[in-house]
């Protein structure tokens, strides 16, 4: 199921700062203790289960750095239970890491608009597992200083975006947004009519983690829009500057 067995270099302890608290919902029993000793050598505090139903109780209960999830899980699959954990709940905002033997963009795209944050197809080494399970925790722990929460609220275009709830409102109904997706939307939304390139966005929204592209942010954009445009098709929101990137319509 793997590619290899590769040992990174890279330890999740940090001075002064507690073990990042991993859950780790993978059905298969091999594949499950495989990542847990892998990311348990390197300092993480891992909490294993194979199904989706006890993962979401575990997830009602404690908080946790990062979610590594499992597409294909018994009882409550994997797209469900991203749905259900970015809808409520104390782990609402939390990085998910979906794992998947499928390799179309369009199952990718679909664990995206569930909420996932990244992706990892099976077969995959432990150093890419690793590398990216290092990259949501980092994410994590620089959102306990974010400056976002204390920027303004706002409201344009029919929504309300309060940073310091991480709440977005479209046309008086509660969304759910991933943290990616709220951060982009905001950057957006509090700067109508500025453009700006993927470049940019991908320096500001992904602060420099690795493993993402041009593509990531065409990907957030689509998602954003079929959450807060009446007709994704044709938005009036979210607009593309074609050769440049995207900006928020004018007011």
């Amino acid at each position: 199921m793997f590619k290899n067995h590769d040992r990174t270099f890279m330890d999740a302890r940090k001075p002064g700062l507690p073990a990042p608290h991993l859950l780790i919902v993978e059905d298969e029993a091999n594949i499950r203790e495989l990542v847990r000793c892998q990311l348990a050598s390197e300092g993480y505090d891992c909490v294993v289960v194979g199904d989706g139903h006890n993962a979401l109780e575990i997830l009602n209960r404690q908080p946790f750095d990062v979610i590594v999830l499992d597409l294909m899980l018994p009882g409550k699959d994997g797209l469900t239970l991203c749905r259900e954990v970015r809808s409520r709940g104390r782990n609402r905002d939390v990085p998910i890491l979906m794992l998947t033997a499928r390799h179309q963009e369009r199952d990718k795209l679909a664990g995206f608009s569930q909420g996932a944050d990244d992706y990892l197809t099976k077969p995959f080494s432990m150093k890419e597992l690793s590398a990216r399970v290092a990259a949501l925790t980092r994410r994590t722990r620089r959102s306990t200083s974010d400056p976002l929460a204390a920027a303004r609220p706002i409201a344009i275009r029919g929504l309300r975006l309060d940073p310091a709830r991480r709440t977005l409102m479209v046309r008086g109904t509660d969304t759910t947004v991933t943290p990616h997706e709220f951060r982009l939307l905001y950057r957006l939304a509090s700067n109508p009519g500025e453009v700006f390139t993927r470049e940019r966005l991908l320096s500001e929204i992904w602060q420099g983690e690795a493993f993402v592209t041009g593509r990531s942010i065409d990907t957030l954009v689509r998602r954003l829009r079929m959450k807060i445009e009446r007709d994704p098709a044709e938005p009036t929101c979210i607009l593309t500057v074609w050769g440049d990137g995207y900006k928020f319509a004018d007011d």
